[in-house]
């Protein structure tokens, strides 16, 4: 029998409290660093990238200019445009800011219709000529351009400065370490500036009159560069950019190409900030998961048939936004009013489309992003990455109920290998078993747990019965603390006791094979005797005395899992429970339901009817829907397997034949429809 090491011991990753960051984090003592410009040449582009590779970050041997020495520029030396720097900043803390306003131009942005070089004036050519020696000359005079001065900062920080050449990013990167060493102050919007670029940067940026032209890939290593320069002169400066990137982090309703890029950039970010990285991935996943809920919802809004539709349009990259317009509009019934509900539809379906596709393809980053960490699962970073993503879950997926799709990442990641199998496992049931967590979170943990062990492929039969038999002890230590005074189902008042029961079912719907004393051999599992079958020790005990106990749980769980179990357990000779199903519907839940905790379940469906006193067959890990990210998870993923000899649509006996006849289709049980 394998031990749940975590369930057995405290572990900071199911707890309340992040974890450790995956790295350790430099200090935050504010000490600015002395880098001199080979620091810089060190780390500026120099070479176009290869199509197939990201530029490097390196530097030209021939741009070793120091920045102080004279050169000409159309006859004015960098001396003359220094002094001219000095009287301006002067004069303009006594009052007179002639000479500062004539220097926030030189910083102002071509106008759009003065982008031809053609057109381009003498006085227009003079000033990009100039503009290079008025970087280098503010360099100097950092430490003036306080408070009083922002304006003209915030005019050189406009500038556009990615475009022009390798000399002048260098001259502009330099001003940006100086004026964050001298002015505190400015540390923030120096890194907000450069962080705003993490959305995306123009593709004109790179095409500025007179200058090279340079391309997507240099412009966004440009912009790195000089981030990296900024933490390495500013240790501190890494406690200032990370609640920036959270502030900057794209709304939900942001397109997908925004939300990619951004994301693709702070995983670049990381790369040689790797203090962040605890950070960054958090981040990530708290948005992640909030796109994930909004996508949901939006699929619950519209047809369930036009919702598989536009899921199959996606993988098939189609569009299904006309097909469903001309189909509305060819009913009989058309009108003014009609033809609007034709574009409404029509708009939410785009919207639907675009939540899909976006989901899917920040999900697919990721899963290539973690993949890397855990090429070897046995290796020290293998085991911290894992440890991050399960404080991701405790501490973001768990708590947020309409997740669909976020939390494969575990799913996949915990397969890789059996200890991490064995930790997701254990932490799942601590957080289930744990007395002082809320009682929600302990039923979303057993679903979490019951899911896991029944869909995924590389779980191991001993742990499915490990598993079982924790789940059943628990159940029965909850049925002799409250069997006495218990007056009938009550779900409020059991929540956590009908959840456990509930995955108990699930897992013997699924995983029943595993449940056997002996395995069945590939000729026995197409043709066997029930009345052969020999269950692991325990099994019948531990589910008879919770079924028929005071507190009736089949009365509370799903009747959607509840009925698929009564159907195998016949069929299989473990268990008769029609019986008790049939007296069960002569009780009514609302006269046991007390106050006290919710269930888990969606607070939309508050009524006054049976179902809102039963839990939902809710299940994490039901089959996953995105087209292209679903290839990271198939290899992982246990489909549906219908029972030897019990036919889908093989009728109940007499005494169930008033039943609801459901069968569990509905991504929990059985999968025929999601295949």
């Amino acid at each position: 029998m394998v031990s749940l090491v975590p369930a057995m011991r405290p572990s900071t990753a199911t707890t309340s409290k992040p974890l450790k960051p995956l790295l350790r984090r430099g200090t935050l003592s504010g000490t600015v660093r002395k880098l001199d410009d080979t620091d810089l040449d060190a780390h500026l582009i120099s070479h176009p990238p290869s199509p197939s590779k990201r530029a490097r970050v390196t530097f030209k041997d021939d741009v070793e200019e120091k920045v102080m020495v004279q050169y000409a520029v159309k006859g004015r030396n960098l001396e003359v445009i220094r002094t001219e720097v000095r009287r301006a900043l002067e004069n303009h803390a006594r009052g007179d800011s002639v000479g500062f306003d004539v220097i926030k131009e030189v910083f102002a942005k071509r106008r759009e219709d003065d982008d031809d070089e053609d057109e381009e004036d003498e006085e227009e050519s003079q000033k990009r000529a100039d503009i290079r020696a008025y970087v280098v000359a503010l360099t100097n005079y950092t430490s003036q351009l306080n408070k009083s001065c922002s304006a003209l900062v915030q005019a050189v920080l406009r500038c556009e400065w990615l475009g022009r050449d390798e000399s002048f990013v260098k001259s502009f990167v330099q001003f940006l370490g100086s004026l964050a060493s001298s002015q505190g102050s400015y540390v923030g919007t120096v890194l907000e500036m450069l962080v705003t670029n993490f959305y995306g940067v123009r593709f004109s940026s790179g095409r500025l009159p007179g200058y090279p032209d340079v391309n997507r890939d240099q412009l966004y290593s440009r912009v790195h560069v000089a981030i990296k320069y900024l933490l390495r002169l500013i240790p501190s400066a890494s406690g200032i950019l990370s609640p920036i990137i959270s502030k900057k982090f794209p709304d939900s309703e942001e397109s997908k190409k925004i939300h990619v890029t951004y994301i693709e950039n702070l995983l670049r970010l990381i790369e040689y900030a790797p203090e962040l990285a605890s950070d960054v991935f958090s981040l990530i996943t708290d948005r992640v998961v909030k796109i994930d809920v909004e996508m949901q919802l939006s699929l619950d809004d519209i047809d369930n048939d036009v919702a598989v539709a536009v899921v199959e349009a996606l993988s098939m990259n189609q569009k299904v936004i006309e097909d469903v317009r001309d189909e509305e509009s060819d009913s009989d019934a058309a009108s003014v009013t009609s033809e609007e509900g034709v574009y409404t539809d029509a708009s939410r379906i785009k919207q639907v489309q675009a939540n899909v596709e976006k989901m899917d393809a920040i999900l697919d980053i990721l899963f290539g992003t973690y993949s890397h960490k855990f090429a070897d699962p046995n290796s020290i970073e293998a085991a911290s990455m894992f440890e991050t993503l399960l404080s991701h879950f405790a501490n973001i997926i768990l708590p947020t109920y309409r997740s669909r799709h976020t939390q494969f990442l575990l799913f996949h990641f915990a397969q890789t290998a059996d200890h991490f199998v064995d930790q997701f496992a254990g932490t799942c049931v601590q957080l289930a078993f744990e007395p002082g967590r809320p009682a929600i979170l302990r039923q979303s943990a057993s679903s979490y747990l019951a899911s896991f062990v029944v869909r995924g492929k590389h779980v191991e039969p001993h742990v499915v019965r490990t598993v079982f038999e924790l789940i059943g002890t628990n159940l029965e230590h909850i049925r002799l603390e409250n069997e006495l005074t218990c007056r009938g189902p009550d779900l409020k008042r059991y929540g956590t006791f009908y959840a456990m029961t509930q995955a108990l079912l699930y897992i013997f719907c699924f995983r029943w094979r595993d449940l056997l004393a002996s395995p069945l051999d590939e000729e026995d599992d197409e043709e066997f005797s029930t009345h052969d079958l020999e269950w692991t020790d325990g099994i019948k005990d531990t589910l008879n005395s919770v079924i028929y106990s005071k507190l009736n749980p089949l009365k509370v769980c799903s009747p959607v899992i509840v009925a698929e179990f009564a159907k195998i357990a016949r069929h299989l000779g473990f268990m008769y429970v029609y019986s008790l199903l049939e007296t069960n519907k002569r009780i009514r839940l609302s006269q046991f339901s007390s106050a006290g905790t919710a269930a888990l379940r969606d607070v939309g469906q508050l009524n006054n009817n049976e179902s809102w006193h039963q839990l939902e067959a809710h299940f994490p890990f039901d089959p996953y829907q995105l087209p292209i990210s679903k290839r990271w998870v198939e290899d992982d993923y246990v489909q549906w397997q219908p029972v030897p000899g019990l036919e889908p649509e093989e009728d109940d006996d007499s005494e169930d034949d008033d039943d609801e006849e459901v069968e569990v289709d509905e991504d929990t049980a059985t999968d025929e429809d999601n295949e």
